[in-house]
């Protein structure tokens, strides 16, 4: 049977090569859309409420 050598693990990264303010507009960015569309759908909702049932 062939014998496998594990190798080592490389070094660990401690500096992130993610752009965090990027990251934090994105992310008000799609908190803002998730909050506009709640409004949105609760406003249609009222709308649809009147037109069908009144």
């Amino acid at each position: 049977m062939a014998k496998k050598t594990a190798e080592p693990h490389p070094a660990p990264v401690l500096e992130s090569g993610m752009d965090y303010a990027e990251h934090e507009k994105t992310y008000f960015g799609f908190v803002q859309a998730v909050k506009w569309s709640i409004y949105g759908t609760a406003a249609l909702l009222i709308v649809l409420y009147f037109l069908i049932i009144h």
